[in-house]
């Protein structure tokens, strides 16, 4: 089979399966470009004529996989502001000293993973525990400071998880 027979048997098929996986015009033209090139590059390793298709839709894959991992090597790394989180919730008076109220294994957690950024496999390395024991310490904490949260200020969490509500709070009057 030469690559000409390929490109008019299974071009629009090829097109449209890359299109749906990647969703973006200009990727797939690309990934299409290469899946073309490399069939005819490689067509001679093709042993049997009746799984080319199989064959022509593994390249595509196999090229959708490079794209992504190509673009994953070319994204640049966020410079985190690691006092974001306290700052988006500075209007909340009883913030700190809620985390600080923590029992000392879900401040620990809380304040590595979400006051300075770390992230949780390397809080896990650090506390020298397993990722299990760190994603249930969160978990914990967070069930703590919702019900803190809920007692003594009046704050709610909406259906996306944010905080919402008005202080109803001696502390919160003070302010």
């Amino acid at each position: 089979m030469e690559t000409q027979n390929i490109w008019n048997t299974f071009n629009d098929q090829l097109y449209f399966f890359i299109l749906k996986k990647v969703k973006d015009k200009d990727a797939t033209n690309d990934i299409f470009q290469n899946t073309f090139l490399k069939i005819h590059k490689n067509l001679s390793q093709l042993k049997n004529q009746d799984k080319v298709k199989a064959w022509v839709f593994q390249i595509a894959r196999n090229e959708i996989n490079n794209h992504y991992n190509s673009e994953s090597i070319y994204v640049e790394k966020l410079e985190i502001n690691k006092e974001i989180p306290t700052q988006i919730y500075d209007h909340v008076c009883c913030f700190d000293t809620f985390i600080n109220d923590l029992p000392k294994i879900y401040k620990q957690v809380i304040e590595l993973i979400y006051i300075k950024g770390l992230k949780q496999l390397k809080v896990a390395e650090e506390l020298g525990i397993s990722l299990a024991n760190v994603k249930v310490r969160i978990k914990r904490a967070k069930e703590i400071l919702k019900t803190k949260f809920s007692e003594c200020c009046k704050y709610e969490f909406n259906k996306s998880g944010k905080l919402i509500g008005e202080p109803n709070c001696s502390v919160c009057k003070t302010y």
